[in-house]
């Protein structure tokens, strides 16, 4: 299991860093405050001793952290994190401020580690000067490492394209935006995209190659229905799928989990960017679900028989489902619900094994979007 990190720490080892430190750490929450043995007494109460040299206690909290902040000048700060550095999937965020209070900067781990955005929290809560060199935040653009992550988007895979994409951005190479599916203020709506970044909804008759890379927000297994344009691209993983299912009681979760994963692959759909599952209220304590549902961290969405049975736009509605719980359909209709879609994306499909004595019903229904306003069109 993960280590659940602590949010900050904050070293002070001068009595102009300890001064620093108080102001800092009484407007951030979760902050644990280290401070040289030496001068514990002029420290708040509840500072952690913190013996001198600092490598021993950087060995212990360097991975306990989100965000280290050292009142300490660069340079040494550098020298004492160097060893512990593994790679930018992991490393937490580490900021320095000068011990007169007249900078923050960012030292490591500016975009997936939060570096930046710790940074200008910082900068602003000592109201002093956030230095931050990562080149796509330096100049406005786009952080494709990051990219929606607010929203709750993935990267498809983090080691493809990433650093070609980033290096296309920052320098106002050909890109193209195709947003299939996701929310839109994944760039400011009121702001325009980035030079030479232009947009599109749809990757039908694009040429991948006319482009120094593809961004591209999708749910579909675009490495089988698109190749090309999988290959000159960085993908990501909006949260835009709601699966509605249905199944017969105590239907096996192994087989159930087999379905769902094989029914996804068989529709060309990302497990990764599923939302929640959704089905009938009778089937809110269901093993198979609750095993699913907790293997995937998703949500389990419960409806009622009326609620369902109101829904339109069901393709496959069945007297004999309604006879048994009262809707003429439990996944169509509880993916439509809980996606607010109008149309399903994946109409109901049944799934079941040799032998099983059990099967499970599986629709799909993508959350609708608006797609951005933008004079950048492709």
């Amino acid at each position: 299991m993960v280590q659940q990190r602590k949010p900050y720490a904050v070293y002070a080892i001068t009595r102009h860093g300890i001064e620093i430190a108080k102001r800092l750490t009484a407007q951030i929450e979760g902050a644990d405050l280290f401070v040289s043995q030496k001068l514990l007494a002029a420290a708040p109460e509840g500072a952690i001793p913190l013996p001198l040299p600092m490598g021993p206690t950087l060995t212990e909290t360097f991975t306990a952290y989100d965000c280290h902040i050292f009142i300490i000048s660069v340079g040494a700060v550098v020298r004492m994190i160097a060893p512990l550095m593994q790679n930018k999937k992991i490393d937490p965020a580490v900021l320095c401020v000068d011990d007169a209070a007249r900078f923050t900067i960012c030292v490591l781990s500016g975009h997936v580690g939060r570096g930046n955005s710790f940074t200008e929290k910082v900068a602003s809560a000592l109201d002093n000067l956030p230095v931050i060199t990562t080149a796509s935040d330096a100049i406005g653009t786009l952080t494709v490492d990051i990219l929606g992550r607010d929203l709750g988007w993935t990267l498809d895979d983090p080691d493809r394209n990433v650093t070609r994409g980033c290096a296309a951005v920052v320098n106002n190479e050909k890109v193209l935006f195709v947003q299939e599916t996701g929310e839109p203020n994944w760039w400011p709506q009121d702001k325009p995209l980035p030079p030479g970044v232009t947009y599109t909804t749809t990757l039908e008759n694009i040429d991948p190659t006319a482009y120094e890379i593809l961004l591209i927000a999708s749910d579909r297994d675009l490495k089988t229905t698109h190749p090309a344009h999988w290959q000159n691209a960085v993908l990501y993983r909006p949260k835009s799928l709601v699966i509605g299912m249905g199944c017969d009681k105590n239907a096996a979760a192994d087989m159930v989990e087999r379905g769902f994963l094989h029914l996804l692959q068989q529709n060309h759909l990302s497990v990764k960017s599923v939302k929640a599952i959704a089905t009938i209220d009778v089937k809110k304590e269901e093993p198979a679900f609750l095993h699913l549902c907790e293997k995937y961290h998703l949500p389990l969405q419960i409806f009622t028989a009326p609620q369902l049975d109101a829904v339109a736009g069901i393709e496959n509605p069945s007297e004999t489902v309604k006879k048994h719980v009262g809707t003429r359909g439990v996944s169509e209709a509880s993916a439509l619900l809980a996606s607010g879609a109008e149309k399903l994306l994946v109409p109901k499909q049944i799934y079941t094994e040799p032998n099983a004595g059990r099967s499970m019903t599986f629709a799909a229904a993508r959350i609708p979007f608006s797609p951005r306003t933008t004079e950048q069109q492709a």
